[in-house]
């Protein structure tokens, strides 16, 4: 017996393991694995013999080395030589044509005459009578984008047989922004707690830095602001500067500048002045100092975040200044130092309003042109805040005299935290591709934000960042695709959804097309979903209060108004939707008159957003043929059948990829159905008290009453900093 045991164990050693490889989701779309095409492979490997990388101690090449290194092997299955010399084919040169002694041909000197700061030239030529392949920048920092990009070619199994890609940023400011505390809880984090471990720095640095860097490089992403919005003055103390600088020291040489959010009232809460008005002039020399000092510690210190009289927050309202103002103090301490300020167009007031859509508008157009250069006004893609749909923010395309960052949000706050699978790129893309009319046609939010319409000098884009201390980074797999196309839209607004996702999906599971295919279908269709089975139509801010986790619509005994779901909906006997038209709150009126009239006639409205602008009767009738209410019952429906087909879809895909991460998915698309059931059959039954008309016989009716739905109660649902 023991023979025979010991001849069956031999024989296993000897079969070749076919099972695909466990994986935790900790590589993101840096994976690297061997190519499994066999001719693919030889035809690359005789592309790519050998790899020149000038001598230099620049910390950037090194690590262009170590990247190449890890990745070209990983993929290619052999050792890779670097060389500084060009004596066979099949090299590939990295060159810094302001630090190299190469010659190149003429015809790609006249390329590289197009390239801007950090862009990058990959191009397959003849070099000395020898066939290779170029990557040229200005800097070490555009080598490093196009070795990823190189890299990525490679892992997406592109031809480099005749390559020719010429690539600049569009965006020059491309940040992600951390609403990481100092504690480490992550407020609208769903993926564990903040990664910058504020205890054990400046003397324990981890590892995981070094990986965050190379993630965001990858991508383009060239600054972070590590604290939250809701700031503690704390960080800025010399201690926590410290701390500060040894995180910059770690993203330096990935091209990545670190940013703080500065608390407005910090001259008071640190050193005890009487003030914070920012015409002061003792607050005034504060600020002068302690930007002086920040740069002492963080040489190359990118500037402030800032989020004022907003929320509770101190600003220079608190002193009847205005928001340029209070910009402009913290600009002027900067612009020596090359900082800039970027001051987010997020407020609403304590007190009630007619409209908290257009208090955004009607506080900052009129400082259009007040706003010092180093300042950047940042503005969310919608009026309220980040919802599964909104239209685009007024503000795009009325202040062409002040230069507006694009704020998205990548954590998924509003859309199901990180259970639910929602590729965001369809929200973002919708915004960017907007037209506001504002010189005419074709005057998109994307040309505002790259600054292209109103030839504004600087330009950027911001993402609240979705990272944490999960494995994973993200909490779900597929939210790892939101952190990856944000970057690759901040780098060129007019890439499309759809080749971000195959990028991703090829990059992060295989280039197996019979997984593509089908899964890139499923992600594009995603975000649709949820809108269907939380906010159809135009409904929007109906999440449960402080959480936003699951349906809240019924919420109306919060102390401001504008903080009640019931404030958005408007919901009674004869008729859903906010009326935001001339006859309503004239919110219409803040866009150009093009785009005004359109949002303001009912039927030239686009029914995605029918509910936002109008307050529509129940048994209007809709392009469907249904009414209002029959529309409503049936995107609720189709929301839920939705996710079903996206679970159907994933079943397929069990044998196609990793296990680990196969079940990951499916025990969380699992949860998502759930919770579309539950947003669903919540929203119907409250809804139907209003237009007291029944449920469609062929839907299944709720099993569940409108009670039980009230009742749930999810005062510890992640991400939230207060437990109502």
């Amino acid at each position: 017996m023991k023979k025979v045991l010991s001849i069956i164990l031999i024989l296993l050693t000897l079969v070749p393991l076919t099972k695909i490889q466990a994986e935790d989701g900790y590589d993101l779309w840096l994976r690297y694995k061997k190519i499994s095409d066999k001719q693919l492979l030889a035809n690359y490997r005789s592309s790519i013999k050998e790899v020149y990388l000038p001598n230099s101690d620049s910390p950037t090449i090194q690590i262009i080395k170590k990247e190449l290194k890890i990745g070209l092997e990983g993929l290619l299955d052999k050792r890779i030589n670097f060389t500084d010399k060009i004596d066979q084919n099949g090299t590939v040169l990295f060159v810094n044509i302001d630090n190299s002694d190469i010659t190149l041909p003429k015809a790609i000197n006249s390329k590289t005459q197009n390239l801007q700061e950090d862009g990058f030239l990959i191009e397959h030529t003849s070099l000395n009578n020898k066939q290779v392949i170029l990557v040229v920048s200005k800097c070490d920092i555009g080598l490093l984008y196009g070795a990823f990009h190189f890299l990525k070619l490679i892992q997406t199994h592109h031809s480099l047989k005749e390559v020719s890609i010429l690539e600049n940023p569009k965006v020059e400011h491309r940040l992600l922004n951390h609403w990481d505390n100092l504690n480490r809880i992550v407020e609208r984090g769903y993926a564990g707690f903040s990664i910058w471990q504020w205890h054990k720095l400046p003397g324990y640095v981890s590892p995981r830095y070094t990986d965050y860097a190379r993630a965001n490089a990858s991508i383009g992403i060239n600054g972070t602001v590590l604290t939250n919005v809701n700031a503690d003055a704390f960080v800025l103390i010399p201690r926590y500067l410290k701390k500060v600088a040894a995180i910059a020291d770690v993203l330096r040489p990935y091209g990545i500048k670190v940013y703080l959010t500065a608390r407005f009232s910090a001259p008071m809460e640190l050193d005890s002045l009487e003030t914070a008005d920012p015409l002061n002039e003792d607050v005034r020399k504060w600020w002068q100092e302690k930007v002086d000092e920040i740069y002492k510690y963080i040489p190359d210190f990118g500037g402030f975040l800032v989020k004022a009289n907003s929320e509770g927050q101190p600003g220079p309202q608190d002193y009847n200044r205005s928001h340029a103002e209070g910009a402009n103090m913290l600009a002027e301490a900067l612009e020596e130092h090359g900082g800039i300020v970027m001051w987010r167009a997020f407020v609403y007031k304590s007190e009630e309003s007619e409209d908290r859509a257009k208090q955004a508008y009607n506080e900052f157009t009129p400082l259009d042109g007040e706003f010092r250069d180093n300042v950047l006004v940042q503005v969310k893609n919608g009026p309220i805040d980040f919802q599964p749909r909104e239209p685009f923010h007024p503000i795009f395309g009325a202040m062409p005299k002040t230069p507006l960052m694009m704020e998205f949000q990548i954590t998924q706050e509003y859309l199901g935290l990180a259970t639910h699978l929602v590729y965001l790129l369809k929200q973002y893309k919708e915004c960017l591709q907007s037209d506001t009319y504002a010189k005419g046609k074709g005057s998109t939010v994307a040309k505002i934000i790259d600054g292209s319409l109103y030839q504004k000098n600087t330009s950027g884009m911001a993402g609240v960042s979705n990272i944490g201390t999960d494995r994973n980074w993200t909490g779900h797999p597929f939210a790892q695709a939101n952190w990856y196309g944000f970057g690759r839209l901040a780098w060129d607004p007019y890439l499309s959804a759809d080749e971000i996702a195959e990028e991703w999906l090829r990059m992060t599971f295989t280039n197996d097309r019979s997984f593509v295919k089908p899964v890139k279908k499923m992600m594009l269709s995603s975000r649709e979903a949820a809108v269907n089975y939380m906010t159809p139509i135009g409904l929007h801010h109906i999440m449960g209060t402080g959480h936003h986790y699951g349906p809240g619509p019924w919420v109306s005994n919060l102390s401001r108004p504008e903080w009640n779901p019931v404030y958005y909906h408007q919901a009674d006997k004869e008729s859903l939707g906010f009326d935001r038209t001339t006859s309503g709150s004239n919110a219409v009126s803040q866009y150009h008159e093009t785009v005004k009239e359109k949002f303001n006639n009912i039927d030239r409205c686009p029914e995605k957003l029918l509910l936002w602008f109008h307050h529509v009767d129940w048994d209007y009738e809709m392009d469907s043929g249904r009414t209002l209410w029959k529309e409503l019952c049936y995107k609720y429906y189709k929301g839920v059948e939705m996710v079903r087909d996206v679970q159907a879809t994933w079943q397929k895909m069990r044998t196609k990829i990793d296990k680990q991460r196969y079940e990951h998915v499916k025990s969380l698309l699992e949860i998502q159905e759930k919770e579309a059931i539950m947003w669903r059959n919540a929203c119907v039954l409250y809804f139907q008290q209003f237009s007291e008309k029944p449920i469609p016989d062929h839907y299944k009716k709720p099993d569940k009453s409108l009670e039980y739905y009230k009742n749930l109660d999810f005062r510890y649902a992640p991400g939230n900093l207060r437990c109502e």
